[in-house]
């Protein structure tokens, strides 16, 4: 490729380039070129040889050695020379580049050019990239050109006035009384031109503001402007897809709404217009619906009446059913942002909003998800909730998080009762109970203690949630609880609000052990399936052994925190595990036990060293403990039976009653393990016919010599006694 070849032909050799590396070889030649030839005399070529390098730089090439090549062609008498310079500086400088200063001059120069059209590129240029230094140079400038003659200067100043406001925003007080002035303009351009610098001006101070507000021809003038528009016939020189110059409208509206926002006088003055407006713009097209939206934002955010109001609602709800998905989306944004203070008006659109779910755009589905929960009131909970649930069954992943806290919001402050509450909650955790807030447990387990008269119905529904899946881990978590606190109601069977279910000990004890030894239990889940079954030790009374075994199996888990749930559990529950030799001990009648030491068979005589409690006789004798396991170890006290006995005054032989209370306190060491279960009765018939046993199970791994101290008190004749036997002949095999 030639030095001299020609801008197009530079641009298809490098199309045709086959690989980036290719393209970068063309372009690295022509560059270096373009350097060359910027260093010789002016040969007429440097205006073709800076549109090539402004190409170059549209590529994303390094082309800043172009800069000082654009200020020698902006002082270009020639026009050409001219146009393809200040290009070149609204692209390679800007306000932190020093080569930007030195144009100040060259701008400053044009802007007084006989030439409309130079004058325009100077403009055009001072508006995109002059700085703020720039700006304060040339505002005078500007501020003459806007009160010109020629309508295509003012519409090229108005607009470079508006960069200069926001970069030195002081500035403004200067094209106040020009801006003014252009309202009166017919010309299109300039009108919009002129609105924009308003709006800026009125954006940046609010002392500007209010002298638009008080100028008496400001709103009318506007306004006049505005019905001019909407009322006129066809213009082919400003029709877009039948509407008059949307471009103009909106930026007109945008203006009246800064002016009527907290102010009765200009908000009365617009209302008018804004109804017509409302009622005679087609929304077919997208430049009628772009009118009409922002006819209702400023509905909206001036002081306007309510019927207007309603009307701008109304126009919200039409654009729910437009076929194009974004017109939907900024009517489901627009109707946000006022439910709040028109929740009546929305209200009336909200089959269309919950139809909105079912869009396959995930934004207008989100925008639709926000909305109908802001709808959610105490009149519609119900039916809204229904949608809201079966939107939950099939809503995306990303919205379900979003949506299941937005459920529990309104179902908190909208519950018309409080089952209904707890059955929505447990719905939501069965449809989607992974993507629930961790607060949701805690909070559902208050609501469920409160619910008194409802905890037969929870455990009940809890429990056959938790047998059919256990795969969502919060809902597991408040079955165990509430199976934990409530077991007894789920075991008696009688729930007048539900079906009746018959539940065994052993179904119960099995959905928990499921819980526990399931691979998706969480830690978490399975300390609370832990505490349960703990729980429920003191509400069922033939399976005490099985829990036992459970809760000493996860005295060695892994996880700490379920580690040390069980070991404390353990001790609770005397550290036992069924594993060991059996012994069975016969009890005969009162005076052969009271006997066991060896003594007559006169009736025992009261201890008078004995005290009483609520549970029984606490202290001791010389017998010491109740157990004592491993003779020569101290050992904490064990356990103590109570027994009230009182003898039949008609009976044909010496019968006894026995009423028996104990406490365990077992701590033995590790090596050994007992367990003592509930004696077979409480009655020992007189003359040896018949007998209460006890079963001791006992595990000695270690084969430790044993010894077993046993201490029994019991009450005969109003008198309290008390006698002790220790047992030291233990069968070999627990040796």
């Amino acid at each position: 490729m030639s030095p001299s070849v020609r801008l197009q032909e530079m641009i298809r050799v490098i199309r045709g380039a086959r690989t980036q590396g290719e393209e970068r070889g063309v372009i690295q030649r022509e560059c270096a070129a373009i350097r060359a030839q910027f260093r010789q005399a002016d040969n007429g070529t440097r205006s073709h040889n800076l549109a090539k390098l402004l190409y170059v730089h549209m590529l994303g090439y390094p082309a800043h050695f172009g800069q000082m090549e654009c200020v020698r062609l902006i002082a270009s008498p020639r026009y050409n020379e001219k146009r393809v310079g200040y290009l070149g500086a609204m692209m390679l400088l800007d306000e932190k580049q020093d080569a930007s200063l030195l144009i100040t001059n060259s701008i400053k120069n044009d802007l007084s050019h006989s030439s409309q059209y130079v004058q325009s590129l100077a403009l055009c240029t001072l508006g995109c990239m002059g700085s703020a230094e720039m700006c304060r140079d040339l505002a005078p400038e500007i501020d003459r050109l806007l009160r010109a003659s020629n309508s295509y200067i003012k519409k090229k100043a108005a607009l470079c006035a508006v960069h200069i406001v926001r970069k030195v925003p002081e500035l403004g007080e200067l094209f106040t009384p020009a801006s003014r002035s252009l309202l009166s303009e017919k010309n299109h351009g300039v009108l919009h031109g002129a609105v924009v610098l308003i709006t800026e001006l009125c954006e940046r101070n609010p002392d500007t503001l209010e002298q638009f507000r008080k100028v008496k021809c400001a709103v009318p003038e506007l306004v006049q402007i505005m019905k001019g528009l909407v009322m006129s016939g066809y213009s082919p020189e400003h029709n877009v897809a039948g509407i008059s110059d949307p471009f103009l409208q909106v930026r007109i509206l945008r203006l009246l709404r800064i002016l009527g926002r907290n102010n009765d006088t200009a908000s009365d003055a617009v209302n008018d217009l804004l109804a017509q407006v409302a009622t005679n713009t087609d929304s077919s097209k997208t430049a009628g619906s772009a009118v009409l939206y922002e006819t209702v934002l400023t509905v909206m955010d001036i002081k306007s009446e309510s019927g207007l109001r309603v009307l701008a609602v109304n126009i919200l709800g039409r654009f729910l059913l437009n076929n194009d998905r974004n017109i939907r989306y900024i009517s489901m944004t627009s109707l946000q942002k006022i439910v709040q203070t028109d929740h009546n008006a929305v209200q009336r659109h909200r089959g269309t909003i919950v139809d909105c779910l079912k869009d396959q755009d995930a934004s207008v589905k989100r925008r639709a998800l926000e909305l109908s929960l802001a709808l959610v009131s105490a009149v519609n909970i119900r039916s809204l909730m229904k949608e809201l649930l079966l939107f939950l069954s099939s809503c995306p992943p990303e919205l379900r998080a979003h949506t299941t806290s937005g459920i529990f919001n309104a179902a908190e402050r909208y519950a018309p009762s409080q089952r209904w509450h707890i059955d929505t909650i447990l719905h939501v955790l069965t449809t989607a109970g992974g993507d629930v807030r961790d607060e949701t447990v805690p909070n559902l387990i208050q609501l469920i203690t409160t619910a008194t008269e409802l905890h037969c119905y929870t455990v009940h529904k809890l429990y056959r949630a938790l047998i059919t899946d256990i795969s969502v881990q919060s809902l597991v978590q408040v079955a165990c609880w509430c199976i934990g606190e409530y077991g007894d109601l789920l075991l008696r069977g009688e729930c007048e609000e539900t079906e009746p279910v018959q539940v065994a000990e052993d179904d119960v004890l099995d959905a928990l052990e499921m819980v526990l030894q399931s691979h998706m239990s969480s830690p978490a889940t399975r300390g609370f399936a832990l505490t349960a079954t703990m729980k429920l030790s003191t509400r069922i009374t033939h399976n005490v052994d099985r829990i036992r075994s459970i809760v000493s199996i996860y005295g060695s888990c892994i996880d700490v925190e379920l580690q040390q749930r069980a070991v404390e559990y353990n001790l609770n529950l005397s550290k036992v595990t069924r594993c060991g030799i059996f012994a069975s001990f016969s009890l005969v009648k009162v005076c052969d036990l009271l006997d066991l030491l060896g003594g007559s068979g006169e009736p025992p005589q009261p201890s008078p060293a004995l005290s009483t409690t609520a549970l029984g006789p606490v202290s001791s004798t010389a017998g010491g403990d109740l157990l004592d396991l491993l003779g020569g170890l101290d050992v904490t006290p064990g356990e103590t039976r109570s027994y009230h006995v009182t003898r039949p005054e008609k009976t044909l032989g010496p019968s006894y009653r026995l009423f028996m209370t104990f406490v365990s306190h077992f701590h033995p060491p590790q090596s050994v393990q007992l367990q003592m279960k509930a004696p077979s009765g409480d009655v020992i018939p007189a003359h040896g016919l018949g007998q209460v046993t006890q079963t001791v199970l006992l595990n000695n791994p270690n084969k430790v010599s044993l010894k077993m101290r046993v201490r029994v008190c019991y009450t005969s004749q109003d008198f309290v006694c008390q006698d002790t036997v220790q047992i030291d002949s233990f069968p070999s095999p627990a040796w």
